[in-house]
């Protein structure tokens, strides 16, 4: 046994034994404490609760019943239910933005890899037609050499060869 009785014992007006379920859970120092999950739960409720948990989870349950109690008092209709439905749409509305952020990401991504492609088939389809127009203009000049060189009746003269 504690020093004095505990909280509960105070409240409910009785000698605190030495083995109370109680004590360990609502100490003399914090009275409010078991008078708020007293009047949402009832003294008996919570001493059957605190009997049917496992002594290592014993600690978390009065936690709970107190949070449940507080969050019950505070908001009659709704108690901690109203938190909780907050805490889901927090998550959701992060999720959501989360989703967004990603699609964002993914289509800077592509549009990047659509402009670097198809940058890379300009610059490709440049030195290719560059290349084409060397090969034209190279095979345009031998043709002509050769043709100049051969006499062909079909080759023109050029404009300043003059015949005698």
């Amino acid at each position: 046994m504690i020093s004095g009785r505990c909280a509960a014992c105070k409240y409910l007006r009785r000698r605190c034994p030495s083995d109370c379920i109680f004590s360990p859970y609502f100490p003399s120092n914090n009275p409010q404490r078991f008078a708020c999950v007293h009047r949402i739960y009832g003294a008996s409720n919570v001493g059957k609760m605190l009997q049917q948990v496992p002594g290592q989870l014993r600690a978390q349950a009065a936690d709970s019943m107190h949070f449940e109690a507080q969050c019950r008092m505070e908001d009659p209709v709704y108690g901690c239910v109203k938190i909780i439905n907050e805490l889901h749409r927090q998550i959701h509305n992060a999720e959501t933005e989360l989703a967004k952020t990603r699609a964002q990401i993914a289509f800077m991504i592509s549009s990047t890899n659509i402009t670097q492609q198809t940058h890379h088939d300009q610059l490709h389809d440049d030195v290719k037609f560059n290349f084409n127009l060397d090969n034209y203009f190279l095979q345009e000049q031998s043709t002509n050499i050769i043709d100049q060189s051969s006499h062909c009746p079909s080759t023109q003269p050029a404009p300043w060869f003059v015949y005698d």
